[in-house]
């Protein structure tokens, strides 16, 4: 499949909302230094290992990059749980696969269940936005093996920057299904402006501190 929105020129909406990212993320990285100090000390005090991980993604017109996040799973565990999982999901009928995370996951670490539940494992991210390869408002950032089993109509989330939250993560996050998802992330590319990603930013937190639809 093609690449999607792969050299296409800087509007004056992408400006907008590049500045919005720049100054966002250095905003957030200063205000939760703190934060961010202490849950790297407990990852790494949890289990042997480093406290971020990194793991190779497709961002716009399926460029790859090395997104950062906190670790919560043991060092060296594998990823066949996680792929069966996500092509499970993607290949499943449209109203019977939710777009759930992996319950009862052997791989996490004590903490990893709590970070990934509040959402704090994606906090390094801010890192990926400061350098372009993501934004705060946006698709999720898929996995290849994720990207090898996608529909046509799927190739549409490319058009844009990979984002830390979402117009799928304030609809309810994991009580969607994958169709669901791909047509919210279609609604968001063709309705993209600095006034729908404020919005989507104001509806994050809410939504993360409710947990709702997490999994």
């Amino acid at each position: 499949m093609p690449s999607v929105g792969a050299g296409r020129p800087l509007s004056a909406t992408d400006g907008a909302i590049r500045l919005l990212d720049l100054v966002g993320a250095v905003a957030l990285l200063v205000l939760l230094a703190p934060l961010l100090l202490v849950v790297a000390a407990l990852v790494r005090l949890d289990s042997p290992g480093p406290a971020l991980y990194r793991q190779r993604r497709l961002g716009r017109g399926q460029e790859p990059f090395s997104v950062a996040k906190f670790r919560t799973m043991e060092v060296g565990a594998g990823a066949d749980a996680h792929r069966a999982h996500v092509e499970r999901m993607i290949d499943g009928e449209p109203d019977s696969c939710p777009m759930a995370k992996l319950q009862g996951d052997a791989r996490l670490t004590g903490i990893g269940s709590f970070l990934r539940r509040t959402s704090i494992d994606e906090l390094p991210q801010l890192w990926n936005v400061l350098r372009g390869e993501m934004s705060l408002v946006g698709p999720r950032p898929p996995i290849q093996y994720e990207v090898d089993r996608y529909p046509p109509q799927a190739f549409r989330r490319f058009a844009v920057r990979p984002g830390m939250t979402g117009l799928w993560q304030v609809r309810g996050r994991s009580r969607l299904t994958f169709q669901q998802m791909v047509e919210l992330d279609a609604e968001y590319v063709e309705r993209r402006s600095l006034r729908l990603n404020l919005k989507i930013l104001l509806l994050t937190l809410p939504a993360v501190i409710h947990g709702e639809g997490a999994a």
